[in-house]
Order: C-alpha cells, then structure tokens, then sequence
C-alpha cells in the first residue's frame, strides 16, 4: 500500500467510524457493512468512491452506500 493510499484509508476509517457512532448504517453493494470492511475494499491505486448519502423525511443522514464495488 502506497503512502497516498495509507493516508486515504485512515482518513476514510476515521470519517466512517464517525458516522457509525451516530447511527448511521453503512452498506456495500446492498448489504449492510461495517467501516473496516468497506475502507478494505475501496481503498486502491486508481480509483476513488464516491458514497450514495440516503437521507430521513427531515434531511437528516440514516445510510451511507456504497454501490458497484469490486471487492477484493
């Protein structure tokens, strides 16, 4: 793992932890996730994800998808 790719995957774990202690659930490709399993599959050289942010009826973050994922 290159040190741009290390920095990217701490990042990512940081920001989804976060997220996981307010509530909010995390899937991959449908199926519901947890951080250390999503930051190990889309973490990689050429590609950057972008997460799908599902929201409540007041705009409030519930879900963060990750959709079309090639998991390693």
């Amino acid at each position: 793992m290159t040190s741009e790719n290390k920095t990217n995957s701490d990042s990512l774990k940081e920001q989804l932890e976060g997220m996981e202690k307010m509530g909010i659930k995390l899937y991959l490709n449908g199926v519901p996730s947890t951080t250390d399993y999503i930051v190990k599959n889309c973490v990689n050289e050429d590609t950057i994800y972008m997460p799908d942010y599902v929201t409540d009826e007041n705009g409030k973050v519930k879900e963060i998808r990750y959709d079309r994922i090639f998991q390693k």
